[in-house]
C-alpha cells in the first residue's frame, strides 16, 4: 500500500490554492464578458433609432447581428463562469475528479490565464495522492516512533 499520509497536507494546500485561482478566474471571465454589452447597446440603437441609411433592410440586419453575437459571447462566457466556479467548488471538497480534469483541459484553450491555471490543474489532478485524495481513500498513518526503531 502506498504511503500518501505525507503528500495529503501539501495536496489540500494545492487543491485549495487552485480552487481559490479558478474563483478568480471565473470573477475576471464574468467581467470581461459584460463588454460585449456594448454589442447589444449598439444592436438595439441601429433599430431603435431611425438612420439615414438608403438601405434600412442591411441597418436593421447589422443591428439583429450585433445583438445576437453580444448575446451569445455573454451566455457562453457565463457558462464557462459556472463551470469554473463548480470545478472551485469540487477542487475544494474533493468530489468529481474527471469533472474537475475536464473543465481545466477545456480552460487551457482560454488564453493566456486560463491556460496557465488548466495546466497546473491537470499536473496537480494527475498526480496518485490526488486522486487518491478524491477516492475518499483514507491516509496511512505512519506512527513515528515505530519509523525511529526501524532506522536504528
Amino acid at each position: 500500500m502506498t504511503d500518501y499520509g505525507k503528500e495529503w497536507p501539501k495536496d489540500q494546500g494545492h487543491l485549495q490554492l487552485l480552487s481559490i485561482f479558478h474563483y478568480v478566474f471565473a470573477g475576471l471571465t464574468g467581467f470581461f464578458s459584460l463588454f460585449f454589452l456594448i454589442y447589444i447597446f449598439i444592436g438595439i440603437m441601429v433599430l431603435v433609432i431611425p438612420g439615414k441609411s438608403t438601405d434600412q433592410e442591411a441597418a436593421m440586419f447589422m443591428g439583429w447581428i450585433f445583438i445576437v453575437v453580444g448575446v451569445i459571447v455573454i451566455a457562453f462566457s457565463w457558462t464557462i463562469v459556472g463551470l469554473l466556479i463548480a470545478a472551485g467548488r469540487n477542487l475544494t471538497r474533493h468530489r468529481k475528479h474527471t469533472f474537475c480534469l475536464v473543465v481545466a483541459a477545456f480552460s487551457t484553450l482560454l488564453m493566456p490565464l486560463g491556460t496557465i491555471l488548466g495546466v497546473f490543474t491537470l499536473v496537480v489532478l494527475m498526480r496518485p495522492s490526488v486522486k487518491a485524495l478524491f477516492e475518499n481513500k483514507q491516509p496511512v498513518l505512519v506512527d513515528q516512533s515505530s519509523q525511529a526503531e526501524q532506522r536504528e
